[in-house]
């Protein structure tokens, strides 16, 4: 793969970042429409710079049976954990339709094991799928995007969800920010 085509799925994945920041800061402040469909962008964004990246060093994998099969049924396995996270684990009435009270903050499930799991599951998604393909370009992405995403997740935290949830100041006291902790995982496995 040439050098060029590195950096077009690096600027992608980038790119996903700035728009899902967009989105955000739509979401408390502008409110326009068409900013709505930046976090849809953003995750396709994502997914084409990651399957390009796959599909362009296809040739060049050298298959590990075992390796492969196990590292590979890991990251998929942080794949459904992350989908599930961002679009399944929310109860849809509360956190999709709007009502005229001001939204609170979802703190059960996977919600109680810290404030930000998507964090996680992206990150181990990256991590895994490098260690099933051995790709070099996958987990430059993987530590790239994850930074970025780490960044996402600040900006989450200290603006957009102060902002959105009049209740997010007191779970980030009970909730850890990204690395659970024992109260949390019990929590988290009682409200599941």
């Amino acid at each position: 793969m040439e050098r060029s085509e590195h950096m077009i799925y690096i600027l992608m994945g980038v790119l996903a970042f700035l728009l899902f920041i967009a989105y955000d800061i739509n979401s408390v402040t502008l409110k326009k429409n068409i900013i709505n469909h930046f976090f849809f962008l953003g995750s396709l964004l994502l997914i084409v710079a990651t399957a390009g990246i796959i599909i362009e060093s296809f040739p060049d994998i050298k298959w590990d049976l075992w390796q492969t099969s196990i590292f590979g049924m890991i990251s998929f396995i942080f794949l459904i954990l992350l989908i599930y996270t961002l679009f399944f684990a929310l109860p849809f009435k509360e956190t999709y339709i709007k009502s005229n009270t001001s939204p609170k903050i979802y703190q059960d499930g996977i919600y109680a094991l810290c404030r930000h799991p998507g964090f996680l599951w992206f990150t181990g998604f990256y991590f895994f799928s490098w260690l099933a393909l051995k790709i070099p370009l996958l987990l430059l992405a993987g530590i790239i995007f994850s930074c970025c995403n780490f960044i996402y997740v600040i900006f989450q935290d200290y603006w957009t969800f102060i902002h959105i949830f009049v209740d997010y100041p007191s779970y980030k006291k009970r909730t850890p920010f990204i690395i659970p902790n024992f109260k949390s995982l019990k929590q988290c496995l009682q409200t599941l």
